[in-house]
């Protein structure tokens, strides 16, 4: 099957992508700032997870929708379902192999502005808030 292979830093999470790389994304919300990845859309149906699902973790916070994997071994972050299209993942394409990037054009997309719905927010997180019930 044609695609473009990927993994975490150790190999334990191996995966496939299938999708034709248009555009890279990078966010600026509090979470993807620090974990500064370089990102595409793929549709689930064109993310295959090859070996080590079972190594991978995941990150909720905020409304709990997006969920964001790593490795449990090396920690490197392979890609989230997003909030915005929780049928679609943004995959750091920086685990991809070989990928070259330079050629693609980068977007940047406004994270910062999410509402944050979190009973107790991290003062650090930007965006409106919520109002509480």
């Amino acid at each position: 099957m044609p695609g473009q292979l990927g993994s975490c830093h150790c190999g334990t999470v191996r995966f496939r992508i299938t999708a034709e790389i248009v555009e890279l994304t990078t966010c600026d919300c509090s979470l993807c700032v620090k974990k500064n990845a370089l990102m595409t859309k793929v549709h689930e149906s064109e993310l295959e997870i090859l070996s080590g699902a079972e190594a991978l973790r995941s990150y909720r916070w905020n409304t709990h929708r997006a969920q964001h994997f790593f490795c449990g071994e090396c920690g490197i972050y392979t890609f989230h379902r997003k909030r915005a299209a929780p049928d679609h993942y943004g995959v750091n394409v920086l685990c991809l192999d070989g990928f070259d990037r330079s050629a693609i054009p980068v977007r940047a997309a406004e994270g910062i502005g999410m509402t944050v719905t979190d009973p107790t927010p991290r003062e650090e997180w930007p965006g409106p808030r919520a109002p509480t019930v």
